[in-house]
C-alpha cells in the first residue's frame, strides 16, 4: 500500500514569517494538529500544536512571534509512493508521530501514526470477519453416508 493512500487529510502549509497566533487559528480551522512551514517551494519545517504550546507560549513568546521560531527542522519526509512498511520503519527509528509527504520534492501532505493505526484497524477488521462468522456460525458438513 502506498502512503499517499493512507494519509487522511491533505497537507496544510504556512509561510515561515506567519505569527504563531495565526498558525494556531489555521490549525483550528483546518482541524489539524500540525502544519508544514514552506518557503516558496521549499519545505523548511513543521510545527505542531504541542510546539506552539511548549516552545512558544510556555517560553513566553508573544502571539505575533514568527512560526519559524518554534518549528522543527529539518523535516523528516517520505515519498508519496513509499510503501507503508517503510513508513512504519521511519516512525519506529525516529520516534516521531508525523512525516511530511513529498512528491517530486514538493510538500503534498502529512501522514501520522494515527493514519496508520486507523488503516491497520480497518484491515484487521476485514480479516477477522470470516473467522468471527465461522466461530459464531460453524459450518456443519453434511453426513457422508456409510457404505458397506
Amino acid at each position: 500500500m502506498r502512503i499517499r493512500d493512507v494519509s487522511r487529510r491533505s497537507g496544510v502549509a504556512v509561510a515561515p514569517d506567519r505569527p504563531i497566533s495565526e498558525v494556531a487559528s489555521v490549525m483550528e480551522v483546518a482541524g489539524v494538529g500540525s502544519v508544514a512551514v514552506v518557503d516558496g517551494d521549499d519545505l523548511v519545517g513543521i510545527v505542531t500544536d504541542r510546539d506552539l504550546v511548549r516552545r512558544g507560549l510556555a517560553k513566553g513568546m508573544h502571539a505575533d512571534a514568527r512560526v519559524d521560531g518554534v518549528m522543527s527542522s529539518p523535516v523528516l519526509t517520505v515519498a508519496a509512493d513509499a510503501d507503508a512498511h517503510d513508513v512504519f520503519r521511519l516512525f519506529r527509528e525516529n520516534a516521531v508521530r508525523r512525516l511530511a509527504i513529498v512528491e517530486d520534492g514538493r510538500f503534498i501532505g502529512v501522514v501520522t501514526v494515527d493514519d496508520l493505526l486507523v488503516d491497520l484497524a480497518a484491515d484487521l477488521a476485514d480479516l477477522v470477519r470470516p473467522v468471527t462468522a465461522e466461530v459464531l456460525f460453524p459450518h456443519r458438513d453434511a453426513q457422508v453416508p456409510a457404505t458397506a
